[in-house]
């Protein structure tokens, strides 16, 4: 934005949101438009739907400064989550610190797939989220679900702290059990009763040859989002360890990269599981892996 005393036109807010696009757009920033609206709307502390009806009117001079602050760093490459604290996820706005991945809009596909698996055989289910983050996953199957009994970990008891918060904001608090530890290894003492559904975003970035934006590589927390040279690790101890974990015939719906869906299809070739079905993103890329724990192989943890 121009320095003051070298424009003498006001800075409404539509003359900011064009100043700010034009910006994003020179720093490459994805959807730069978005990204000025919600910058500018947070720091006017309104809806960002409300700009529409106030692009004549000129802020003050605490949220020009304000925004000017939020726009520096968005340049700069820190991610518009971390700079509002708040992301949608499946229509739900959901508080999002440094200490969690941000959502993303292909993790919503596990979530459909996982409401529409639930209702096409109704009753009583009992969801374990592994890896839960900011609670997204947890949370929207919680609102959608109302007869689910959700459980969810992490390995971060900072992100948990997040996770809760979200549960409370969103009225579902009393119906998710959060435990903090590594995947399963919060459910063993005391014993937990089988699950039926096992969702999981986990990790599945390559540590080796692989190319990431350096606003997530800088600023997302490492742990959620590497996972050894090829990026399979953790998708790995998943597919290993979740059918002690689910009842005969129980499902496991499972997020993966963009391009891992051949190697991840092959371990999950185990005799362990069966049916196994491949959901794609609306870039056509196979984004969930969704198989079922075969029957013979289910069995309680001891």
């Amino acid at each position: 934005m121009t320095a003051a005393g070298t424009d003498s036109a006001p800075w409404t807010i539509a003359r900011l949101l064009d100043w700010t696009r034009a910006h994003f757009a020179r720093h490459q920033l994805e959807a730069p438009r978005l990204c000025a609206e919600l910058l500018l709307a947070h720091a006017l502390g309104c809806e960002r739907i409300h700009l529409y009806t106030r692009h004549d009117e000129t802020p003050g001079p605490v949220v020009l400064e304000t925004f000017r602050a939020l726009v520096r760093q968005a340049a700069a490459g820190r991610p518009i989550a971390y700079l509002t604290g708040t992301k949608e996820f499946f229509a739900l706005p959901l508080e999002v610190t440094a200490d969690v991945l941000i959502p993303r809009p292909e993790t919503e596909i596990l979530v459909e797939r996982t409401i529409d698996l639930v209702r096409r055989a109704p009753g009583p289910r009992r969801i374990l989220d592994l890896g839960t983050g900011s609670g997204c996953i947890a949370v929207a199957l919680a609102r959608h679900l109302p007869d689910a009994t959700l459980l969810a970990s992490d390995v971060s008891a900072a992100a948990l702290a997040v996770a809760r918060r979200n549960a409370a904001r969103h009225g579902v608090a009393e119906r998710i059990e959060f435990r903090v530890g590594d995947l399963f290894e919060p459910w063993r003492a005391p014993p937990t009763a089988l699950c039926d559904i096992v969702v999981c975003n986990p990790p599945y970035i390559a540590t080796r040859g692989a190319s990431v934006a350096p606003q997530v590589r800088d600023h997302e927390p490492h742990v959620a989002l590497f996972a050894g040279p090829d990026g399979l690790d953790v998708i790995r101890r998943v597919l290993a360890e979740a059918p002690a974990w689910l009842t005969p015939g129980g499902h496991l719906l499972l997020e993966m990269g963009f391009d891992q869906a051949a190697a991840v299809v092959r371990l999950a070739a185990a005799p362990a599981w069966c049916e196994p079905a491949v959901y794609r993103d609306g870039a056509g890329h196979a984004r969930v892996l969704h198989v079922r724990a075969a029957a013979a192989d289910a069995a309680r943890v001891a």
